[in-house]
């Protein structure tokens, strides 16, 4: 097992790029199913997520070369197996995003509940509702699907809750579904209306793209083509708490700050002082951080995976700060780690916690629980005085390209040690 090693109170200085996004380029990368022939997909993330589905695409028989670090090149075209490998599965939640492509294509998949991020077992049963209105047949047993369609059928879906890996998903299916379909309360998240936009490119008919309201007409086939992963919107906000808390004047390159309106304007609620400019954002020197009420919500609301960095932040705002989970159960709970540091958190229910700050932050040994808490604790550790151990790291490596080499940069003390 590999762990941080982590000196805090090192004042940060310089830039910082961001890397594609990761939950763009997973469902980009399971979309070539779609596709019996070439696809080229650039500014891919080098990340362990990334890496498993690569080998869940290889297992199915897709050839994929990575031309580059960045780049992969995918050809589907000798893909015969319609089930999905238990144990890769088990490492992905995103391979969910298989299934359509594969009973789309093969009309039928069999697959294991996926597995992946350790926040609830968060539950597939829209996924399954959505199949259905597509006419296929869904059978069950041990938490383990067989699914079954001749020809996906366009229907008109609603979704009960704004759902954004669904919204995805029957996209998909209706790409190549009989007739139109027609989605209603649909995700409107960034990393959506770039990938309807490359459907549409391959000959794919999809309007309404970033709307509550998406309409699909189905065509035979779509063919190859390449696709620019955007850039990672969530390691953005990440790195811009980062830049807050320790930094002495940060340039956060290679993003695209119109993704995270809602965000500034509550990082600057805070009191952060920070510049905003199309492909960049400078975050200068700041403190004196003034506390608040954040609210997780669909974009173009604050995101749920910013909620744990500005946590952290607002662990050193001069006041009472409420922090309110409305998306994921069990969100809040790397807060004891916090709490051990130093930190002054209660919390009021399993959506809901109250912060009262400033407190300073002590290094001390922790685990990392998941993907974006994991971040969030290595921030609290930058910050804070001290050493710290992070261990189980490999749910930060599973989101953050290099990360410890990339903070080093920045005059960060990280090491990485077995």
């Amino acid at each position: 097992m590999e762990k941080f090693i982590i000196q805090g109170k090192n004042l940060l200085k310089g830039e910082i790029s961001v890397s594609g996004a990761k939950n763009s380029a997973l469902k980009l990368l399971a979309a070539s199913i779609l596709i019996p022939e070439e696809c080229r997909i650039t500014n891919v993330p080098d990340i362990a997520d990334i890496r498993v589905m690569v080998d869940i695409l290889k297992d199915l028989g897709a050839e994929v070369r990575q031309k580059n670090t960045h780049e992969y090149i995918i050809n589907t075209k000798n893909v015969k197996k319609t089930e999905i490998n238990p144990d890769l599965a088990a490492r992905l939640r995103s391979s969910i995003m298989l299934v359509t492509p594969l009973l789309a294509r093969f009309g039928e998949v069999k697959f294991p509940y996926p597995g992946g991020c350790i926040i609830g077992k968060r539950p597939i049963d829209i996924f399954l509702e959505g199949f259905k209105a597509f006419g296929a047949e869904v059978e069950e047993k041990n938490s383990y699907f067989h699914i079954k369609a001749k020809r996906l059928k366009g229907c008109r879906f609603v979704f009960p809750w704004i759902a954004v890996t669904v919204t995805e998903s029957l996209i998909m299916a209706a790409i190549l579904a009989e007739g139109t379909t027609i989605l209603e309360n649909c995700a409107q998240e960034p990393e959506i209306q770039a990938m309807c936009d490359y459907f549409n490119s391959c000959g794919a008919k999809i309007k309404g793209a970033g709307t509550s309201t998406i309409k699909i007409q189905g065509v035979n086939e779509i063919s190859g083509g390449t696709f620019h992963v955007i850039p990672d919107r969530i390691e953005t906000g990440t790195f811009a708490v980062l830049a807050a808390l320790a930094g002495e004047g940060i340039k956060i390159s290679s993003c695209n700050p119109k993704h995270l309106e809602v965000f500034w304007k509550m990082l600057g609620k805070t009191g952060v002082k920070l510049d905003i400019e199309k492909d960049f954002v400078y975050i200068k020197k700041s403190s004196d951080f003034k506390p608040l009420e954040v609210r997780t919500h669909e974009y173009p609301g604050f995101v749920t995976d910013l909620q744990s960095p500005f946590t952290v932040l607002l662990t050193q705002a001069n006041g009472l700060s409420l922090v309110h989970e409305t998306i994921y159960e069990g969100r809040l709970l790397y807060t004891d780690k916090l709490n051990r540091m130093g930190a002054n958190i209660i919390m009021c229910d399993p959506h809901r916690i109250v912060i009262q700050g400033p407190t300073p932050l002590y290094g001390v040994k922790m685990e990392s629980p998941d993907l974006r808490a994991g971040m969030a604790l290595l921030i609290a550790a930058l910050t804070a005085q001290g050493k710290s151990e992070i261990e189980n790291i490999y749910q930060i490596d599973r989101g953050y390209e290099n990360i410890e080499e990339r903070l080093k940069r920045l005059g960060a003390d990280i090491k990485r040690v077995t």
